[in-house]
């Protein structure tokens, strides 16, 4: 049966996803992914509730869901996870836990958001090494949305409908939309934003660093060259010492005096307002002591003209950034 439920004040459009725990397999024998996409469909029947697009790999559940007001993804979330869980261990004979955290959740704002993650989402099994191609893949529902596969239960005219025209103009619509593969930035960024990478550093107290990034942050990892810590904050390095009219090409973990410091600090600043790293990490970074960086953040904090430049869209800071590259390569 159609659940018929839009996006709209009365409903929204959320993102949910699950990783599994190291050593466990999702599609490890056929009778799982078919219980599991029973489940996923099955979760969604009630009223107010449908399941726009899933798919399941050996160690990830993507689900998108449109969910009506007073319902939540916690809910969605509560009556797959457990349940799943069961049946993975059921089948491998192991105790321990299934997934490798709690579900994630992202709501989705706009019709446009909606469609970026359908395109990610359609690419995910071939940039996880398991075909070649979106529609290679068995165990999603796009290959039943574009109607070259039977339903078996799934209804595909709710995310059909995002798409104008009738049946065929949407389809058409959608296999143009996952037409472009995710550059490795972009789906670097993608990953982080929504749990399933975390972003790691050689700054870290013991055994270097590794955290989970989000919005900036994650903007920042993905642009770098190394995709890590370290080089978001080469990048935050090369923003502040142009700004600063400082060289290039020098080290500025080197650049001694005053101007260093201020360097630093607002690097430091940049760095923990995006929520990339801690101040500590920005010391070791440097080779500096925690506490004399921290000091010097404060007094940056009050410099007036620091503080437009810490006040910096992100956005505005990567393209500056890609613009500086630029010049360096001709």
């Amino acid at each position: 049966m159609e659940t018929t439920v839009s996006a709209s004040k009365h409903a929204a459009n959320w993102h949910l996803s699950w990783q599994v725990a190291v050593g466990r397999d999702l599609v490890s024998h056929p009778k799982l992914i078919e219980k599991i996409t029973a489940r996923l469909i099955r979760s969604h029947g009630r009223h107010g509730r449908a399941l726009l697009y899933y798919v399941v790999t050996p160690r990830e559940i993507h689900v998108l869901s449109r969910i009506s007001v007073g319902d939540s993804p916690r809910e969605v979330a509560r009556e797959v996870a457990a349940i799943v869980a069961r049946w993975v261990r059921e089948l491998q004979g192991v105790r321990g836990p299934v997934f490798a955290g709690r579900y994630h959740a992202h709501e989705l704002r706009t019709d446009e958001e909606l469609k970026y993650e359908v395109r990610m989402l359609s690419w995910r099994p071939v940039t996880a090494g398991l075909c070649t191609r979106p529609l290679a893949y068995v165990n999603s529902s796009l290959r039943t949305t574009l109607g070259q596969r039977r339903a078996y239960g799934f209804e595909s005219r709710p995310l059909l409908s995002v798409f104008e025209g009738g049946v065929l103009d949407a389809r058409n619509a959608m296999r143009r939309l996952i037409r472009r593969r995710p550059a490795q930035p972009e789906l670097r960024e993608w990953e982080l934003n929504h749990g399933l990478a975390i972003a790691v550093g050689t700054a870290g107290a013991s055994f270097g660093l590794a955290r989970e990034v989000d919005g900036p942050a994650a903007s920042l990892v993905a642009a770098s060259s190394t995709q890590d810590i370290d080089g978001a904050l080469q990048l935050l390095e090369r923003w502040v010492m142009s700004r600063l009219d400082l060289p290039q090409k020098g080290d500025l973990g080197c650049v001694p005096g005053a101007i260093g410091s201020r360097a630093r600090a607002l690097v430091a600043g940049l760095a923990v307002q995006a929520g990339l790293c801690p101040a500590a990490s920005v010391a070791r970074h440097f080779g500096r002591a925690r506490a004399t960086l921290c000091e010097q953040m404060s007094v940056s904090r009050k410099r007036v003209e620091d503080r437009v430049l810490l006040g910096t869209p992100m956005a505005l800071i990567l393209d500056e950034v890609k613009k500086l590259s630029r010049g360096r390569s001709r």
